[in-house]
């Protein structure tokens, strides 16, 4: 108690004293404060009343009250402690261990502290006075020798704050740093012989000054070879860091040194913080005195005298020692303070493991007497009653008048013997006062046992009310069992507490409750049969809902009573059932279907759970049927997001069902209570088997163990025999757990394999949600069973990705639960990493440090085994964390459990795997070994023993989270992380498109979690870029989207991964091309880079032409997004200029490296349409961008390629003025008029003044009159280079002439020009009737041709109809056009050189394109029909241009707007109104165009299916518009379009497909019947222009899903638009296409016709992608019907003819081999060469036709043996699309086609070729029939239409069909049910290895 000084009351102590001295520096009591002297300094602010026996007298020695020590330990054993500490010299080591454990208890933590006021002073003891401590005995003087519990005297000189226990107070800082002036006089010494008493020590020390030192590093290690760790046990770092520097005391070491001793800190405080240094002055020397009192310095308090003054210095700047450094070790410490021993058990009294406080036993007391009163009160009561025959508050009467506790007294006595129970003092209730109870409780049961309380479905609101008057009796049955069982769960061993007859009627009122209230409760639904009840029930809501939680109280003390009672089978078995039914109960999907809210029946789950779990752990015999039970009910489960309804304690939520398989794998390592018969069995059995020894067990298999070691010490000295013994408990239960685990998950697991995730059955959903749940457990230490759930899951998905037979689902799902749990872990380790970085390391403890070192060397997985299994290690952490949780959650007792165990189990094996050694580390590391051994063996027998036996500092969750993530980092299942992901890219180089596209879905998912397996030389870039190049465009997307994720995590891999992205601009799969582009539109807005934006930007200009619509569209809108809309803000500020420049450089950069000029005009043209939203804005950004580009002009060529020159920008600006011509103002036009000058300049030059006549083309028609002197400069400029211009520029210049011309009235010009064009043709016509034409006459003539041509185009020259007269007086026409076509064309005759015929043909439809009147010239298309006969390319290709130009300027015309309609062209042709185009005489110059359409539309045909070159494209062009126009009939064109789409060349195939599709969506019915002829003509074009037969082409770019592309698969995707009916007749059509007649099979051809064309047909279909799976049954059936039906003949004429085999001679003909083949007979018949090459050519097309049906079949799954031909889909799935094999391809039956066309290559050939069609029709190769003796079905059929009424017997191989008679009419036919073909006999059932022996199913097992 501290000394209180003299100060008034209420009042800090030493107010009124000076400042830095003491008034007495040895002040003492003469006897202890009354009660009332004690009050005003107490730390209460009022008592009233107040009782002075509340506050017992203190006692020296112990904290008050103090037990009596007899109370504490026997005397016997104080009486030994007590004479070894007197006659011990060292202190024995059992002296010591309990020295120790005396220490721990009177710690400061352990000791509650009062803080009272300062009282006044007594008169001063006497100096001799004697110690209060003299009489204690040696142990406890011993105890209190060692023990220094600091105290404080408050005075304004010391700062009231406690020193911890043992620091030197010379190390605390005062607040001022002067020192006092004077120093009081040393304390006189206490005489003792041996030392000084720690308390007298420090009671003197209070009463001295304190003066502080701060030591420094080369001070702390000198004071720690001072001072032996032996004197004193060690200080916590807590208790150091805990009190402030000015008041730090340690235990005092008389320096032998003048150098002050500092105490050494193990953490760094305050004191080692940066700042100014307290250095010590010098010390006097010691005295002689004190130098020879050794024995004693330990213990002596440093005087007055020796303490240095102290001076403050800063620190050198400049000087580093490296000696201040410490050196850490790589590996972390075990922290040796956070884990201490408690008192034994034998050492308490059996109460309670912690011992009785006066609280707890208070509150026992109170309890007891509290129920003793209520007993009392209770049998009052039923006396009361009994005499009155009425009933009370607390006893009321039962049907037949028995007496039994109402239903609040049964509630407040379950109350009272709770608290009991808890608090220990339930066995001092008298047995009789609770048998009692039980009889009146007993009477209450059969209160509902004659009611009907069962609620039915056909109730209606009268029923339920009858029901809800007996809710009170039924309310009141409950209860009272509660109250019954709720004694029975008291521990109690009187045997009479446990009658058989009341636990079964509490197990009958169980279940009649659950059976007829909960469970119709829960099934009851708003709408159906039961909605009358659903009604009525609702209105009672409160009530039931009140049931409800009666019943859930009442299934949880039933639970409680199977874990402490032995019950009999037949209550576990009725538990057992009823808690699996409550498990599964089908609850409402909402909220408003639900009678009560559906949480109410989460509730009920969640206590059958504990039930269940309960008998699992009691009964080992019965696990497997729990197991069975709950499997075989998964499929009563809901899915999505109401199934999870189990929360965490993290807030997350899991399904039950996975809470519940978690909890029972981790119960299976549990050890079954044997010891359970401490109530109700020990007082049942009655033989003395109870007396077994205390350290003998019962190992898994009921076999008694007998352990020997029996303490720690000798555990340490006999480790390996500890661990043997650990070993015989751990592991077996480690297995147990491991074999319910494997049995869970191979149940799930090949469930999930026979179903789909949109199949009837959920196990495969149900699989994805088990695994979801147990990865959010995988971090969280109350479910340790998700690791072992899930590392037996992890092994079950390699061990399918290894098998060899496992299918392609199988490995897709294993991908992807591998995917998740890799996710899972890279996730878990992300956690680690944070909460380490996140935790706090400066915990007084130590545990936050050692953790975070463990963290980062699991992370590297260079953590030791040893560290893993460490008596404080991670585990240790965990189950510290899960006990002091335990009071609140007891279902943390499994958890616990299975992490003891797996902890004993690793630290077997980790005892095993460590290397043997003599050193001292090897020794001291197996003795820890075996002590942990002996804890955990003690912690397996008992669960509380560790809570018992050791105490741990406090474990946060932030730690206990972060230790159990360590302990999960170094599992099996962690550590195979690197696996999961190598398995993962493994698999990306599959052969089967879909398990590579899984692997990357499943690489996407680790990628969420954790991105690090990016950096460096990642394997991962390399194979995702690898896979967006797959054939599988399913790959190649996932792949994509793998980049896309790639380059968010990591921008630094865009530059890498962005030309693989472009790449994919040009896939085959339009949703790869618009994620390709989605994705570097993406990149595009991210990098500023140039040339990658200009690559971007033109590849998706690109896509604008795509032919998917889609595609481009959002090309289109991407251009938008990335070129115009970010500069439609309008800011003018500097960086919005700047930034508007360098766009304008990246335009013209991408038009200058690319091929999009063209489509740029398109976009641009699309934008600024008046139909557009956004035309105004774009208009405004394109102003701004053409502005830019005229900034550009003058720029001269660099070679810095960033800098665009003025050329450049030229065509760019072309492109714009194309689009608006309005975006070019005049003054921008002014400064490109220098450029005029240098059209004649060199050809650098040329494109120059091209771009600016270009422009000048488009921007003058917007000029006015008002511009005449400019625009007659421009002509005066133009005009000289009209003789030299090359022909493209000349269109140009001659468009501005007529320009300028028509706004300045100055046409006389350009007349002269015509005129002196036409004479100079005049004069060379002339000389040529004389001699040849000479090459300059050639030349001349080709530029006067070009002029004519150009003027008749551009230039309307009529009203200078005399300027042309005047010179050709003989023309009478009116026209001067006609004079041009009359005076250019008789050049076209065959007797001039083919140069002149081309520039005159040139000419003439220069001419006629603007003048269309004169195509109808009898001059002009005679002479166009002599060309087109002569067949001579280069003239048909001008023609051709003619006529293309005419048909586009026609349509053009059509589609203008209304408003320009009225408006005269350019060329002077009069407009005319928009008129319909399909309509004949649309336009002026109909008449024209469907007069040149009849003359040369069979000309135009032949040229674009005679070739595939530019020409044929230029016919197919002046097609398109024919058909576009409707010039002629549907059928005429659609043919053509329908041949061309099979051609080779890109260009004509989409022109044609184009063309086709808009036919084909006009006129379908029309076309219907052209398409099946239309065949021949595609197979003709494919065979003799494409040179390439077959039907099918293999994809070269390898982009495809299927490396072969059928030749029609355009024509395919035409009929998409049509009905399914149409496509099924097409397909039906196309499939008898291949038929034919036997005799009239031409063989003319060395490869017949029909067989080439068959093959064409077939390839076609096996290869064409269905729409439906109508229009593949209906295509397969076709075949199947044509194989039966021609078939059928062809093989009986081949029989006959080929192998002349007869139904008579079938039994003796050698011709029937033993396995069914037919061969040959040896006789001297022999088919002519003739026969046999007609019989091979049609078992050749029938073999192809079986060979494609097969592939079909097996494609689509729809099976390939003949019994699977009467397979017939559902109505309901002939709309759907068909669903192909994963992994199956076209190459086998590529293959075999291959094989089957060479059979007509010779003799021997043919006859094979002829034998395996026979073989086919007799043989089902693919499932074979069993021996004769074990047939048993049908006889077997052949595939003909005929079927045959008799048997035949079958070999090994196959069913030998019949051979036929002599015609196939003879014999009887009956009907069929079908056309399919149809297997006779039992198909043998056969392994997958048979049928690959057999060859047939090799890609598809």
């Amino acid at each position: 108690m501290a000394n209180p000084g003299p100060a008034a009351h209420n009042g800090p102590p030493g107010r009124d004293r000076p400042s830095g001295a003491y008034a007495d520096p040895s002040p003492a009591f003469s006897r202890p404060f009354l009660l009332q002297e004690a009050l005003p300094y107490s730390p209460f602010t009022s008592i009233i009343p107040f009782d002075s026996s509340v506050l017992p007298a203190p006692s020296i020695g112990s904290a008050s009250p103090a037990p009596a020590l007899s109370d504490l330990i026997p005397s016997q054993e104080f009486e030994s402690l007590n004479e070894d500490a007197r006659s011990s010299v060292s202190l024995p080591k059992h002296l010591q261990q309990t020295m120790s454990q005396v220490h721990h208890l009177i710690e400061r933590a352990n000791i509650t502290e009062f803080k009272f006021k300062t009282g006044p002073r007594t008169s001063k003891a006497s100096s001799d006075q004697s110690s209060l401590a003299s009489g204690l005995q040696p142990f406890s003087r011993l105890v209190y020798d060692q023990t220094a519990i600091e105290f404080r005297y408050p005075t304004p000189d010391t700062p009231n704050i406690d020193p911890p226990n043992g620091h030197d107070a010379s190390s605390a800082m005062p607040k001022q740093p002067k020192l006092a002036p004077a120093a009081p006089k040393r304390p006189e010494q206490p005489k003792h012989s041996s030392s000084t008493p720690k308390n007298k020590q420090a009671h003197a020390q209070n009463a001295t000054r304190f003066e502080i030192v701060l030591p420094t590093k080369s001070q702390l290690t000198q004071a720690a070879s001072l001072v032996k760790p032996a004197a004193a046990p060690a200080v916590s770092s807590r208790e150091v860091s805990s009190a402030p520097p000015q008041v730090l005391k340690a235990r005092e070491v008389t320096p032998k040194t003048s150098t002050p001793v500092p105490i050494k800190s193990s953490t760094p405080g305050p004191a080692l913080a940066p700042g100014p240094a307290l250095t010590p002055a010098p010390m006097k020397p010691p005295t002689p005195t004190q130098a020879t009192s050794k024995r004693s310095t330990s213990q002596q308090a440093l005087s007055s005298s020796q303490r240095a003054a102290i001076a403050i210095e800063l620190p050198s700047a400049t000087a580093l020692n490296k000696n201040e450094f410490l050196v850490v070790s790589d590996e972390p410490d075990e922290p040796v303070n956070l884990s201490s021993r408690k008192q034994t058990i034998d050492d308490l009294d059996g109460d309670d493991v912690y011992g009785e406080s006066l609280g707890l036993r208070q509150r026992a007391d109170a309890a007891f007497h509290e129920l003793k009163v209520f007993i009392q009160h209770i049998f009052q009561a039923e006396n009361h009653a009994g005499n009155s025959q009425s009933h009370n508050d607390t006893i009321i009467f039962a049907l037949d008048g028995e007496m039994t506790l109402s239903a609040a007294a049964q509630t407040k006595a379950q109350t009272l013997i709770s608290k009991t129970i808890s608090l220990g003092c339930f066995k001092k209730v008298p047995v009789d006062d609770l048998l009692r109870v039980l009889r009146l409780s007993e009477g209450a049961l059969k209160l509902v046992e004659s009611q009907e309380i069962k609620i039915e479905e056909s109730w209606g609101p009268a029923d339920v009310d009858n029901w809800l008057q007996q809710l009170p009796l039924l309310e009141t049955s409950i209860r009272a069992a509660r109250t019954s069982l709720r004694i029975m769960c008291g521990g109690r061993e009187d045997k009479q507490l446990y009658p058989e007859d009341m636990i079964e009627q509490c197990l009958n009122l169980f279940k009649r409750v659950t059976d007829g209230v909960v469970i119709p409760v829960a099934e009851t639904r708003a709408s159906g049969n039961s909605a009358e009840l659903f009604k009525a029930l609702s209105s009672s809501k409160k009530k039931i809902t009140a049931l409800l939680n009666d019943c859930q109280k009442l299934f949880s003390l039933m639970a409680l009573l199977i874990s402490k009672v032995d019950t009999s089978e037949t209550v576990t078995n009725t538990l057992e059932f009823t808690a699996s039914r409550l498990i599964f109960i089908e609850t409402a999907h909402a909220e408003k279907d639900s009678v009560i809210d559906t949480q109410k029946f989460d509730g009920l789950r969640l206590v059958a759970m504990d039930m269940l779990c309960q008998i699992f752990l009691q009964n080992p015999g019965q696990r497997q049927g729990i197991f069975n039970e709950i499997l075989t009910s998964l499929e009563k489960l809901p899915l999505g997001k109401r199934a999870r309804t189990f929360k965490l304690i993290d807030g997350s939520s899991i399904q039950p069902v996975s809470a519940l398989i978690m909890r029972l794998v981790q119960t299976s390592a549990g050890k079954v209570d044997d010891k359970k018969g401490n109530g109700r069995a020990r007082a049942l059995l009655d033989d003395d088997d109870d007396d077994e020894e205390e350290d003998k067990a019962m190992d898994v298999d009921g076999v008694a163990v007998t352990f020997t070691i029996r303490d720690e010490d000798y555990a340490a000295y006999q480790h390996s025999t500890a661990i043997q013994e650990l070993g015989a408990v751990a592991p077996p239960l480690m297995d147990t757990a491991r074999r319910n685990a494997s049995f869970v998950i191979n149940f799930i697991v090949n469930r999930a394999l026979n179903s789909t995730k949109s199949g009837d059955t959920p196990y495969r959903n149900l699989l994805d949600l088990f695994v979801e749940d147990f990865t959010s457990c995988l971090d969280n230490p109350d479910w340790p069973a998700s690791e072992l759930l899930l590392r037996l899951l992890m092994g079950y998905m390699v061990k399918l990705l290894d098998g060899e037979k496992s299918g392609v689902t199988a490995r897709n799902m294993a991908l992807e639960l591998l995917g998740i749990m890799g996710a899972a872990i890279s996730k878990l380790r992300g956690q680690v990493r944070k909460m380490a970085n996140a935790l706090d390391t400066r915990d007084v403890d130590g545990l936050g440090a050692y953790l975070t070192d463990l963290a980062a060397s699991a992370l590297e997985q260079r953590s030791r085994a040893e560290q893993m299994v460490a008596w404080v290690g991670p585990y240790r952490a965990t189950l510290e964390f899960l006990e002091s949780r335990f009071s609140e959650d007891p279902h943390l007792a499994s958890a616990i459990s299975f992490i003891v165990c797996d902890w004993g189990t690793k630290l077997c094996t980790t005892y095993d795997a460590c290397d043997e050694g003599d050193d001292d580390i090897a020794a001291e590391r197996d003795q820890e070994f075996g002590r942990t051994a002996y804890r955990l063996r003690e912690m397996i027998q008992d669960r509380r023993w560790l809570s018992k036996a050791y105490s741990f500092k406090e474990v946060s969750a932030n730690h206990a989270k972060l230790a159990w993530a360590i302990t999960a980092l170094r599992s099996q299942l962690c550590e195979n992380f690197n696996n999961i992901l190598n398995i993962l890219l493994n698999s990306m180089s599959s052969d089967q498109p879909t398990v590579r596209s899984r692997s990357l879905k499943s690489v996407n998912q680790v990628l969420d979690t954790d991105s690090s397996i990016l950096d460096g030389e990642s394997v991962v870039v390399g194979m995702i870029l690898r896979c967006s190049s797959d054939p599988s465009t399913q790959v190649r997307d996932s792949a994509l989207g793998l980049i896309g994720k790639c380059i968010g995590l990591r921008p630094l891999l865009e530059d890498k991964m962005t030309a693989t992205v472009l790449e994919r601009f040009n896939d085959a799969g339009h949703g790869v091309r618009k994620r390709a582009m989605k994705l570097a539109k993406d990149i595009y807005l991210r990098n500023n880079n140039r040339i990658v934006r200009s690559a971007i930007a033109s590849q998706l200009l690109h896509r604008v032409i795509d032919p998917e619509e889609s595609v481009r569209d959002l090309a289109r809108l991407m251009i938008e997004e990335i070129w115009f809309s970010p500069f439609q803000n309008g800011e003018n500020s500097a960086a919005s200029k700047t930034s508007l420049a360098d766009h304008v450089a990246l335009m013209v950069h991408t038009v200058k490296k690319g091929t999009v000029a063209g489509v740029l005009d398109k976009v641009l043209q699309t934008l600024l349409a008046p139909a557009s939203k956004t035309a105004g804005a774009i208009l405004e950004v394109c102003t701004k961008l053409v502005a830019g580009m005229f900034e550009l002009v003058d720029n001269a060529d660099s070679e810095d390629p960033s800098a665009p020159s003025g050329r450049d920008a030229l065509q760019v600006l072309v492109i714009f003025t194309r689009a608006d011509a309005s975006l070019v103002t005049f003054e921008q036009l002014c400064l490109l008029k220098p450029y005029i000058s240098t059209l004649t300049a060199n050809d650098s030059e040329l494109a120059v003044s091209r771009a600016v006549v270009n422009i000048y083309r488009r921007v003058l028609p917007q000029l006015s009159s008002a511009h005449k002197q400019f625009l007659l400069d421009i002509q005066t400029e133009l005009l000289p280079t009209v003789s030299k211009a090359t022909r493209t520029l000349l269109d140009d210049i001659f468009a501005c002439l007529w320009i300028t011309s028509s706004l300045t009235d100055s046409l006389p010009k350009l007349a002269r020009l015509g005129v002196s064009s036409l004479l100079g043709i005049q004069k060379l016509k002339a000389k040529s009737r004389t001699e040849p034409l000479s090459e300059q006459n050639i030349r001349q003539f080709d530029r006067y041709s070009l002029i004519v041509g150009m003027i008749g185009k551009h230039i309307q020259l009529d009203s200078e109809m005399e300027a042309f007269k005047e010179k050709f007086p003989k023309y009478n026409g009116d026209s001067v056009s006609r004079l041009l076509v009359d005076t250019v064309v008789p050049f076209v005759a065959e007797t001039f050189p083919p140069e002149i015929r081309k520039a005159a043909l040139d000419s003439v439809g220069l001419v006629c394109q603007s003048w269309p009147r004169n195509y109808a010239n009898a001059n002009v298309y005679t002479t166009f029909q002599i060309v087109f006969d002569k067949q001579m390319p280069k003239l048909e290709e001008k023609i051709l241009l003619s006529i293309k130009e005419f048909l586009l300027a026609e349509e053009k015309r059509s589609e203008q707007d209304p408003d320009a309609a009225h408006a005269a062209p350019a060329n002077g042709i009069k407009a005319e109104k928009k008129r319909e185009l399909t309509v004949i005489g649309g336009t002026s110059y109909d008449d024209v165009a469907s007069a040149m359409t009849q003359r040369f539309l069979k000309e135009v045909i032949r040229i674009a299916t005679s070739t595939q070159g530019d020409h044929a494209f230029l016919a197919l062009e002046v097609l398109s518009s024919i058909s576009r126009q409707g010039l002629t009939h549907p059928r005429e064109t659609g043919t053509t379009f329908i041949t061309l789409m099979t051609s080779s060349n890109p260009k004509i195939s989409e022109l044609a497909f184009v063309g086709h599709q808009a036919l084909h969506a006009k006129h379908e019915t029309v076309l219907e019947r052209e398409y099946v002829p239309a065949l021949q003509n595609v197979f003709s074009y494919q065979r003799d222009v494409v040179k390439d037969p077959r039907g099918a082409i293999r994809d070269q770019r390898g982009t495809g899903a299927d490396p072969f592309i059928p030749k029609l698969h355009l024509l395919m995707e035409v009929l998409k638009i049509s009905k399914a009916k149409f496509r099924q007749r097409f397909f039906e059509k196309l499939c008898s296409q291949v038929d034919f007649e036997l005799p009239k099979l031409d063989m003319a051809e060395e490869v017949p016709h029909h067989v080439q064309y068959s093959q064409f047909i077939i390839e076609n279909v096996a290869y064409v992608d269905y729409l439906t799976v109508g229009d593949l049954h209906m295509t397969v059936a076709a075949l199947e019907k044509l194989v039966s039906s021609t078939g059928a003949s062809v093989a009986q004429v081949i029989e006959s003819e080929v192998f002349a085999m007869r139904m008579d001679a079938l039994d003796s003909n050698p011709a029937v081999n033993a396995e069914g083949g037919a061969q040959p007979r040896n006789e001297g018949h022999k088919v002519s060469t003739a026969r046999l090459r007609q019989l091979s050519a049609a078992s050749m097309v029938l073999l192809m036709t079986w060979a494609a049906r097969t592939h079909l079949r097996r494609l689509y799954n729809m099976g390939t043996s003949r019994k699977d031909n009467k397979v017939k889909a559902q109505a309901k799935d002939l709309s759907k699309a068909p669903v192909k094999s994963q992994g199956a391809s076209g190459e086998k039956v590529w293959e075999e086609m291959t094989a089957i066309s060479t059979g007509l290559t010779s003799t021997e050939r043919m006859m094979e070729t002829c034998k395996a069609f026979v073989e086919l029709m007799n043989v089902d190769n693919e499932f074979l029939v069993q021996d004769d003796d074990e047939m048993n079905g049908e006889d077997a059929a052949t595939p003909s239409d005929d079927e045959d009424e008799g048997g035949e017997q079958a070999t090994g191989r196959g069913r030998k069909r019949k051979a036929m008679g002599a015609t196939p009419g003879g014999r009887k036919k009956r009907p069929r049910s079908s056309s399919q073909l149809r297997k006779r006999g039992r198909p043998r059932k056969q392994s997958a290895e048979n049928l690959d022996a057999e060859g047939e199913l090799d890609d598809w097992v």
